[in-house]
């Protein structure tokens, strides 16, 4: 037998042992695995006995050898054997050698095809049951035929437990792996009796729903679930009882998760009946923020097509209207015409306005999320929110989000609550003599979604306005409004991947709530040393005090020389460049600087227009800032380096 190694080596070692003669041959008759018992039984040369003989040369070997007497047809002899083997079916027998010993065969199927043989040899034992047929004369002949039955059924039964027993650790094994694999599914599996009563669970409830326990069985589909959820659910449940396979999607109240539930009869067959109801529940909250951002993206894109031939001639026609009026300005008109033609001009100015709101609303728009601290976020906002306010008019920001940066997009964010809180301010104003409070309130819900609530003191939403007042041009306003305040608000959180709902508070006054996809982001964590590279004095000055307002360090320079010799001071973290440098070029200078320093980070700002060749060659490659640059273009610049 060819020799091995390792634990195939201890196996076979340990086979060799065994006093029974074993063989195992896998799916396509041919030998894994024997011991030297098998060999010696049988009187097998070393080819027969080695790993991938085939079991038809031993059958061949053993007929011809004589093990199996006198065989005058021997190919027929050899393939019926064959054909046998192939059926895999367990068996158990007892022969007479050629050489006169008796031997019983034992054969199991394996799971993966092929199958195990011990051969025993039983020679003693039926030698004993002769003697003792000779010598017991007071023993019938039945009761010895009896007597012998019952060995080889106690044999045969013998083998039967062993073919059992190896089932029973195949079925235990299974069933381990499939628990692993369940449980390991990001999506919870269960099954209810037709009580309601759960009876199996992966364990997963917990993560899907949070709040709620993981080993739910033995208890109630109410108990596991709550009243509220199980109150949703269980009208599908009752027809998947009744032998209708279901899918539901629905919305948690508790957490705000897009939860579908697919609920599948347990029956065995076409008019078996149904014992229970398997139950898989996914969480579908992302997919759906991401098809609300994507349906919301549609729909500006249709918008933008349906409008943009309408807005061309109509910006014609109010141009053909203002020079129409203004040649009747010049005419001698009737007493009273001249302000009816400026009332005119104005109201065609008006129309060119809402011409250019219309194009920002349908036009391009690209949600730029980066990290962004909502302590500084709110920092910002609150300034320029109180600025727009009058005496006795105050704003409250309450923030009770414990995640100190998220994934935002702060400029889309600040225009949309900017416009909340100025029209919370005038709906203030429409109750003359008394003041009022906007309050700003952020908090998390259940770790799936951020909400940001806008609720002033003032009259609130009438039953129209709770109905109308996310549609386009619609508005409480008269003249003074153009009705597409709350329409941009509404696409920018769609956008977002989130949902606006309106209200009123219990107190009174109106309530407008962003739901947005809480995703929370590492801050930046340490300062920045910048090379910031700048030919004018008081822009270099204006960037310089945004840097160090936020906590950097700045080493300048004025030309892209001086840029060069000092990008090699060790430390530096970013080079900052204007890409006009006087007669030299910022987009030569940082490849320059990225040739010779590979792990710096660049960027370039400039007050070129989007279509300047220089501007679209440095975009290619790195962030570039327009001008004039903020603090917040350059917090948002920096963190998108440290979630990177």
């Amino acid at each position: 037998m060819a020799p091995r190694s390792g634990t195939d080596h201890l196996t076979r070692a340990g086979l060799n042992l065994i006093q029974q003669a074993l063989s195992i041959y896998d799916a396509d008759l041919r030998l894994a695995v024997c011991n030297r018992p098998f060999q010696t039984m049988f009187n097998l040369p070393e080819a027969l006995v080695t790993p991938g003989a085939p079991f038809r040369d031993t059958i061949r070997y053993l007929v011809e050898t004589g093990e199996y007497g006198d065989i005058d047809d021997i190919d027929g002899f050899v393939r019926t054997r064959v054909d046998q083997a192939r059926a895999f079916q367990p068996h158990y027998m007892e022969r007479r050698r050629a050489n006169g010993r008796t031997i019983s065969v034992e054969g199991s199927p394996l799971p993966e095809g092929g199958w195990v043989t011990v051969y025993t040899d039983i020679t003693a034992i039926k030698r004993q049951e002769e003697l003792l047929r000779a010598r017991s004369e007071e023993l019938s002949d039945q009761v010895l035929t009896h007597a012998e039955d019952l060995a080889a059924t106690n044999r045969a039964l013998a083998a039967t437990i062993a073919q059992l027993q190896e089932a029973k650790a195949e079925l235990t094994e299974m069933e381990a792996r499939i628990r692993l694999t369940t449980e390991m599914t990001p999506a919870h599996i269960a099954r209810v009796d037709r009580d309601g009563v759960y009876t199996y669970t992966n364990r997963r409830l917990s993560s899907l729903l949070p709040g709620r326990q993981s080993d739910i069985v033995g208890l109630s589909f109410e108990q596991a679930l709550g009243a509220h959820t199980a109150a949703r659910l269980r009208p599908n449940l009752d027809r998947a009882l009744m032998g209708e396979a279901s899918v539901l999607e629905f919305t948690e109240t508790d957490t705000g998760r897009r939860i579908r539930t697919a609920f599948t009869p347990d029956q065995l067959g076409p008019g078996d009946p149904i014992t229970g109801v398997y139950l898989l529940s996914t969480d579908l909250t992302q997919e759906t923020q991401a098809r609300t951002a994507l349906a919301q993206t549609g729909k500006r894109e249709l918008a933008a097509q349906l409008t943009s031939g309408l807005a061309h001639d109509f910006a014609n026609l109010l141009t053909i209207i203002l020079g129409l009026q203004g040649k009747l300005d010049r005419m001698p008109l009737p007493i009273g015409a001249h302000e009816l033609t400026g009332a005119t001009k104005a109201a065609a100015r008006r129309g060119g306005d809402l011409l250019n709101k219309i194009a920002r609303m349908s036009g391009p728009h690209d949600m730029r999320e980066a990290p962004t601290v909502l302590a500084d976020f709110l920092s910002t906002l609150a300034p320029l929110a109180r600025a727009t306010l009058p005496q006795g008019i105050s704003l409250r920001i309450e923030n009770t989000v414990t995640a100190p940066a998220l994934m935002l997009d702060p400029g889309s964010l600040q225009d949309s609550l900017l416009n909340l809180v100025l029209n919370a301010r005038d709906a203030i104003a429409t109750v003359p003599g008394q003041g009022g409070q906007i309050t700003l309130r952020l908090v998390s819900v259940r770790e799936t979604w951020l909400d940001i609530t806008v609720t002033d003191s003032g009259p609130g939403f009438s039953e129209t306005a709770l109905t109308h007042a996310l549609d386009p041009f619609f508005t409480t306003k008269g003249d003074a409004g153009s009705g597409l305040g709350l329409s941009m608000v509404y696409d920018l959180t769609k956008l977002s991947g989130g949902q606006v709902r309106l209200g009123n508070a219990d107190a009174g006054g109106a309530c407008v709530t962003l739901r947005l996809p809480l995703r929370p982001a590492q801050a930046e964590a340490r300062p920045r040393l910048v090379l910031l590279v700048e030919d004018t004095a008081e822009i270099r000055a204006a960037v310089r005090d945004g840097l160090t307002g936020l906590g950097h360090q700045v080493i300048e320079a004025t030309t892209a020389t001086e840029a060069l010799t000092l990008a090699d001071i060790p430390g530096i973290d970013w080079v900052l460049s204007d890409i006009r440098l006087g007669p030299e070029d910022g987009v030569t200078l940082l490849d320059r600087i990225a040739s010779k320093h590979p792990t710096l980070h660049l960027a370039l700002m400039t007050s070129l227009p989007a279509s300047d060749p220089r501007r679209t060659a440095g975009a290619r490659r790195w962030p570039v800032l327009p001008k004039p640059v903020d603090a917040t273009a350059l917090h948002t610049l920096f963190a998108r380096e440290a979630a990177a």
